[in-house]
């Protein structure tokens, strides 16, 4: 990974930070996004220390499509290449909320913020072939279904089954974008990270906390939470492959919409349109 650029969203804490930990091990230039400043620079300095390897931080609250906008502009306005996206960040939230965007937040921040960051930096990652995009989603795909007609969760929001579904949406959007970029020499792939002991789910109170607590003595460390997602990100073994959802290194399918290519099309557009973006190829 000497001389290659990694940008990864989410990387001040949980997995993302032990990817991220991993890829500057490697020789990569590693950005750490995350939204704390205090938290963002300690995980930072923290990394600097335990590898040796150039790591920056950048701040975005990925919840606003502004602040997502203004993160793709200062990371070409910094770095030349992107050899490396890894869209990890997400969140779980037992009760309904919505962005300064008016959009359902778990929905923003788990698909649109992908979407939309991956196609502003589109360009650098052509220019940086071969490169890849690598999307953390989950199991829990498994539990949600894509109600084109209530993307918001507006009729009906229940916390695990909403991340469910923005979890698939996450595999279709990478089975589309790997479609649409046949012949670029930028891979899309996505995996599965199994239940790992982070701060993920500690911010939601009622049934949400009782579980996270209970199932933390079986959960795996961050570490082996990121194992996948490092190799996907980094391995000779996967060079060119595209399309493909993972967990512990091995091709796994979702559930049946995400080779729905009618349903993918469609939630590419929705996409497009929640995030006013349009994307020319």
């Amino acid at each position: 990974m000497g001389g290659k650029v990694a940008l990864v969203t989410g990387g001040t804490s949980g997995i993302g930070k032990a990817a991220a930990t991993a890829l500057a091990a490697m020789g990569a230039d590693v950005v750490l996004v995350g939204r704390n400043p205090e938290r963002g620079e300690e995980a930072a300095a923290e990394i600097r220390a335990r590898t040796g390897g150039r790591v920056d931080l950048a701040l975005a609250d990925l919840s606003s499509q502004a602040e997502v906008r203004a993160l793709a502009d200062e990371f070409k306005k910094r770095y030349d290449r992107l050899d490396v996206l890894v869209n990890n960040a997400g969140l779980v939230q037992s009760t309904r909320s919505e962005t300064v965007d008016g959009l359902e937040t778990t929905f923003a921040i788990n698909h649109l913020a992908p979407f939309l960051l991956t196609n502003l930096l589109m360009d650098l990652l052509k220019e940086s072939a071969p490169s890849r995009v690598v999307t953390v989603s989950s199991e829990a795909e498994r539990w949600g279904n894509i109600d084109f007609d209530d993307l918001q969760s507006r009729k009906k929001y229940r916390g695990f089954p909403v991340y469910g579904m923005t979890k698939l949406a996450n595999i279709m959007f990478t089975y589309e974008l790997a479609g649409r970029l046949k012949g670029t020499g930028v891979t899309a792939t996505c995996m599965h990270p199994g239940a790992v002991n982070t701060r993920f789910g500690s911010d939601n109170s009622g049934l949400f906390t009782i579980f996270f607590r209970l199932f933390k003595p079986f959960m795996r460390t961050p570490e082996q939470g990121a194992d996948t997602l490092i190799w996907l990100a980094s391995s000779p073994e996967v060079e060119g492959v595209s399309g493909r959802y993972y967990s512990d290194r091995k091709v796994i399918e979702p559930k049946k919409v995400a080779d729905d290519p009618q349903a993918r099309r469609r939630l590419w557009e929705e996409s497009e349109r929640l995030t006013g973006l349009k994307v020319t190829a």
